[in-house]
């Protein structure tokens, strides 16, 4: 069973990263991706949105998959139902991001073991703006 990082190790976490590509993100103002994803960039993250229904949100370029970012991620946000997350793990490992962050309602064991496999930090049913805010992350 997979436990979460500790306070510190996410602290760290968040205080290294620079960029966070969101799985999910979408345009509607209305859907936590959007608020999520906001909070991030004012927290001064470069934020790329992942969403093969989306071209833009927040006025930065949507990627139809991680695999056509064309630059590191550090941390992978997820925003999708807990069945669609092992795929995304096995994506996050490919493209060499060094976390995989799984929000608030959304837990997959699969998921978690093959990031961790991959050498990733998983993070699950956490919210990356809450953490960040807890733990009173400097903002970039």
């Amino acid at each position: 069973m997979h436990r979460n990082p500790s306070d510190e190790d996410i602290r760290n976490l968040l205080s290294t990263a620079t960029t966070i590509a969101v799985v999910g993100a979408s345009s509607n103002p209305e859907r936590p991706s959007n608020g999520i994803m906001r909070q991030l960039k004012s927290e001064g993250y470069r934020v790329i949105p992942v969403n093969p229904n989306e071209t833009e949100v927040l006025g930065e370029r949507a990627y139809p998959t991680l695999a056509d970012v064309p630059e590191p991620i550090d941390i992978v946000d997820v925003f999708r139902r807990a069945e669609f997350t092992p795929a995304i793990a096995n994506d996050a490992v490919k493209v060499g991001a060094k976390a995989l962050w799984l929000q608030s309602g959304v837990r997959n064991e699969d998921a978690a073991a093959r990031a961790t496999a991959g050498g990733l930090t998983v993070v699950m049913d956490a919210c990356i703006s809450v953490m960040h805010s807890i733990l009173q992350v400097p903002g970039k």
